[in-house]
C-alpha cells in the first residue's frame, strides 16, 4: 500500500496538532505540581506548627527549656 505525498502532509499535520495537544496538557500538568505556594498557602497552620515543633525539638526540646527555667531559679534565689 502506497501512500501519497499528500496522505503523508496530512498524516504529519494530524500528528502535529496531537503532540501540539499533548504538550500544553503538560504544560497545565507541570504548572499545577509546581505551585507549591498555593499549595502550602492552604496548608499554613500545619506547616507552621510543624516548623515550630522541629525548631523546638532541634534546640534541645524540653531538657533545654527545663535548664533554662532550674538556671533562672537558681540565680534569684
Amino acid at each position: 500500500m502506497t501512500r501519497t505525498e499528500a496522505q503523508v502532509r496530512s498524516d504529519i499535520g494530524r500528528e502535529r496538532e496531537e503532540l501540539a495537544g499533548a504538550v500544553e496538557h503538560l504544560r497545565g500538568s507541570l504548572g499545577e505540581a509546581t505551585d507549591i505556594a498555593g499549595k502550602l498557602q492552604s496548608k499554613l497552620p500545619v506547616v507552621a506548627a510543624g516548623a515550630a515543633s522541629a525548631g523546638f525539638v532541634l534546640a534541645g526540646g524540653i531538657g533545654a527549656t527545663m535548664r533554662y527555667f532550674a538556671r533562672r531559679g537558681r540565680d534569684r534565689g
